[in-house]
């Protein structure tokens, strides 16, 4: 069959413009915008100020891992590779993590700097010495029995939101240069203690544990001491039971450290 010149000149001009349209559409360069709709919140950064500050009370160490859910444009990622940690970012977004890849390229950390395009609460955070979020407080408190079941000394840092009745171990400010979103918030995972534990002289520790702060109460011979100003930090455990202080590690089911009356105490769960 033969085609008109006519028809052919249409139709070649017709994929001409098709071709000029995507072109088009795929040389303009996404731009993020404070406020844009994502899948869980809206986007907005947070302020390079309060990235350092968040990274410095997690006191992130060159060679650990870092993970950043809800990575946007890849700021706090970027900043913990700067630092020398292995960083990763999950993002939902694909444009946004094709932004943030661009962004570690130029920075010259893409070799530690990783953007995984994804759904934050599937994502894997078992390997994480500290996890960073600027989430909505409803996000937190879903995520928070994931995070409660981490390594215990795995950091967490929040910018502005908090974790509900679960108390930071520290909040900070970000200095003058930060306007808005300049607060963050710090928890430690503790070990989980809770439960009775025997000492080797017969003794008995009964622990009950809300998030970091334990009470209980302490049985040796014929005493039963109260416990008091009880914490775990991590694997670090501090209590007073009478007039003696409590320190130790937490390795699983046993507990070694010192008390003010002796050398050293153990307790086995």
């Amino acid at each position: 069959m033969r085609l008109s010149q006519s028809f052919t000149r249409s139709l070649a001009l017709s994929c001409l413009a098709v071709v000029i349209v995507v072109g088009a559409a795929l040389a303009e360069k996404f731009e993020p915008r404070v406020g844009q709709p994502g899948k869980d919140v809206v986007w907005v950064p947070s302020p390079q100020a309060l990235v350092d500050r968040m990274l410095d009370i997690a006191k992130l160490q060159p060679g650990e891992y870092h993970m950043d859910l809800g990575s946007g444009d890849g700021r706090t990622v970027i900043t913990a590779a700067k630092r020398g940690a292995t960083a990763v970012g999950v993002e939902y977004n694909p444009n946004m993590v094709a932004l943030a890849r661009d962004a570690a390229k130029q920075a010259g950390v893409s070799d530690r700097a990783t953007f995984i395009e994804g759904d934050l609460f599937q994502a894997d955070i078992s390997k994480a010495n500290v996890i960073t979020l600027f989430l909505l407080p409803d996000i937190n408190l879903r995520l928070r029995p994931k995070i409660l079941d981490l390594r215990p000394g795995t950091r967490i840092v929040s910018n502005s939101f908090d974790m509900g009745d679960w108390t930071p171990d520290q909040t900070i400010q970000a200095g003058p240069e930060c306007t808005s979103w300049c607060r963050a918030h710090l928890w430690i995972v503790p070990a989980k203690v809770q439960g009775t534990w025997k000492l080797p002289d017969g003794g008995e520790l009964t622990l009950e544990q809300k998030y970091q702060v334990i009470t209980g109460t302490l049985r040796q011979g014929a005493s039963n001491m109260t416990i008091s100003t009880g914490k775990v930090i991590g694997d670090q455990i501090t209590f007073t039971a009478g007039t003696a202080q409590y320190t130790g590690r937490v390795n699983g089911n046993t507990i070694e450290g010192i008390a003010q009356t002796s050398a050293g105490w153990r307790a086995i769960r």
